[in-house]
């Protein structure tokens, strides 16, 4: 008997947040080691199956990290990354198109499907809007020439809108094309967090392979649970956010100040942490709000 009142006692909790969030959007992001875990993508997508059985509106966007090195490895192309991001050569954009378009999108959308979750993807180049990405290396003040990665400038809503109102779940892949037509490679965090901004979102979520963010990276019992904007700076300068985890906070730090109220940062390891993280008081991964 025990056991059958806990479980209505997890309802009950998740109760004021499914009303609070009923009809609200909440963007998804998808990459890194999750995308080699079977078991953490189908979990995840059943959490996302859930929010749009109970009247949310979920929207992924995913990358593909690892199936593109792969097949460029397949293909004879060697990888190479600037400052986190992969060099996109002539050679190598239409084999990234391909995995991301042709292979891991169908695959995504397909389980969602198996979870009675109606789902549709989208190819980015689609809805994005780009211009080449440029920089400087940060060490040696050089200019960076990353080759067709592109820096989004705007999106078109209405196909992503359109699926939302017939409750189907878009999928979107990481790519764009700029006004002469050419195809870009995007950062899956700058496009997740350029679609919440252009959505004005309720949430933004970032999937990592880390509990979320550590004051000390070796010690997963020092999780920051929740970080205010005014608080991101100090934590950069003091090397607390550092690496792979800086784009995905100032993609955050973004979002929050683009009007979104929080943007998140979860464990894919856990099983079901999406809805642990927006359907429970105590959450489990970092929050950033205002």
């Amino acid at each position: 008997m025990n056991a059958f009142i806990e479980k209505a006692a997890v309802l009950t909790e998740a109760l004021p947040f499914i009303q609070q969030f009923r009809g609200e959007t909440v963007v998804v992001k998808f990459g890194g080691s999750i995308m080699e875990n079977e078991a953490g993508v189908r979990n995840i997508l059943q959490d996302i199956a859930f929010m749009e059985c109970i009247g949310m509106h979920p929207v992924v966007v995913h990358g593909g990290g690892k199936a593109i090195s792969k097949a460029l490895r397949e293909a004879g192309v060697h990888s190479e990354f600037v400052q986190g991001l992969r060099v996109t050569g002539e050679d190598s954009i239409q084999v990234v198109e391909r995995v991301l378009n042709h292979d891991v999108n169908p695959q995504m959308v397909e389980i969602l499907r198996a979870f009675d979750g109606k789902a549709r993807g989208i190819h980015g180049e689609d809805i994005f809007s780009a211009e080449k990405m440029t920089g400087r290396n940060v060490e040696t003040n050089q200019a960076c020439d990353w080759g067709f990665v592109g820096r989004i400038q705007s999106v078109d809503v209405e196909p992503i809108e359109a699926y939302m109102k017939s409750e189907i779940v878009p999928v979107i892949t990481p790519l764009a094309r700029d006004a002469s037509g050419q195809l870009y490679n995007v950062n899956a965090d700058d496009a997740a967090t350029a679609v919440a901004c252009a959505l004005n979102a309720r949430k933004l979520v970032f999937l990592s392979d880390v509990p979320g963010l550590l004051h000390d990276p070796s010690d997963a019992q020092s999780l920051i649970s929740s970080l205010h904007l005014s608080e991101v700076q100090e934590l950069i300068d003091r090397g607390v956010i550092t690496g792979g985890m800086l784009p995905k906070i100032n993609g955050m730090v973004n979002a929050v100040e683009s009007g979104i109220k929080k943007a998140h940062i979860i464990d894919s390891a856990l099983p079901h942490s999406l809805l642990l993280e927006l359907f429970t008081s105590e959450g489990v991964g970092t929050e950033i709000l205002k």
